[in-house]
């Protein structure tokens, strides 16, 4: 009788990386055409994985808007964009449009600023949340005004508030509203663009605590846009620093929040009075100037003009994202000497 070889084992497969949720390549954004092309995100790289947290902060005309509108193909028709933007391993700039028609709201969907502005006056707050719900095909219109005040409730508003008119709420009120709306198909990202900026500062906590509660519950990844690190810092598990329509500095948040490596991320942070600190509360810094026109970029980085610590190879080389150690990306030429850090 013949013995038959016991079979080897298997060899053992690698470990596959987990996909991001959210997943950004060298995205480009382009209004208009020819001479008159006015550049406004270039060359972007970013990834939110599931359940996580990516606050993207700049100042205004850095590309922080036209990067969340890109997302679900929300740019005008005359935005010329290239790239790709991954969800859950698609790509939306490739998608039909049945397809996007389907991701928006339940793969993925956006709080504005200015709730007031993105409601519709003239609709009772409980339809405009249930409008999603019915375009889906995910309730019947009874049961959709149940879901919108079960929604209500979750932001914590009472589900009576479906039949108000959005001028007959307080603007934290409205941007609860927002948020419901978001939330109404379950989808796997929000993209949040400054949330809070209408609202006083006590509101202010109280939505951006409802947000962090409702991300970690439901396992939601975050994407949120702001021109406030500190609020950003609390807020996020990692931030992404825009100037002039790109990433210059990227890490975990309050490692980039508490000390910058790129001299724009500096000067983000210490605009903002800090508790505690009085020569930041007397003495604010911030920085001469205004973000270059996107129409007319300086040469070489495009933050020479402004930066304090400015080399002459600043002014004409351009500065790319690398890897400093500690999940921090910086695109400057000091970054990782002791000026730089």
């Amino acid at each position: 009788m013949t013995t038959q070889p016991m079979p080897s084992a298997l060899p053992e497969q690698p470990e596959q990386p987990s996909r991001s949720l959210l997943e950004v390549r060298g995205l480009h954004v382009t209004y208009g055409s020819g001479a008159s092309a006015v550049p406004a995100v270039r060359g972007v790289d970013l990834a939110v994985p599931a359940g996580g947290k990516l606050g993207v902060a700049g100042e205004s005309g850095c590309g922080k808007s036209t990067l969340a509108l890109a997302l679900l193909r929300l740019l005008p028709a005359s935005a010329r964009v290239s790239g790709e933007i991954l969800l859950d391993g698609e790509d939306v700039l490739t998608m039909r449009w049945g397809r996007l028609r389907a991701v928006r709201w339940a793969g993925a969907s956006i709080v504005f600023q200015g709730a007031m502005h993105s409601l519709n006056a003239v609709h009772r707050i409980g339809e405009q949340i249930a409008e999603p719900l019915l375009v889906h095909g995910r309730s019947t219109t009874g049961a959709a005004r149940n879901q919108a005040g079960a929604l209500l409730e979750q932001v914590g508003l009472p589900a009576s508030r479906a039949q108000a008119y959005p001028h007959e709420l307080s603007g934290g009120q409205r941007q609860r509203v927002m948020i419901a709306m978001a939330l109404a198909c379950e989808p796997r990202l929000i993209v949040a663009d400054e949330p809070t900026t209408a609202l006083d500062v006590m509101i202010q906590a109280q939505i951006l605590r409802l947000i962090e509660e409702l991300v970690a519950s439901q396992d939601i990844g975050l994407l949120m846009i702001s021109h406030d690190l500190a609020v950003l810092a609390d807020t996020c598990d990692r931030l992404a620093v825009m100037y002039a329509g790109r990433v210059v500095e990227e890490g975990p948040a309050r490692d980039v929040y508490d000390a910058a490596h790129h001299p724009y991320g500096r000067a983000l942070a210490s605009a903002f009075p800090r508790i505690g600190d009085a020569a930041s509360r007397r003495a604010p810094k911030g920085l001469p100037g205004d973000p270059p026109d996107p129409s007319a970029l300086p040469g070489g980085c495009a933050f020479h003009p402004r930066c304090p610590v400015a080399l002459e190879v600043c002014a004409h080389e351009d500065m790319v994202l690398r890897d400093t150690g500690s999940g921090r990306r910086v695109a400057c030429v000091r970054a990782g000497t002791e000026a730089g850090a």
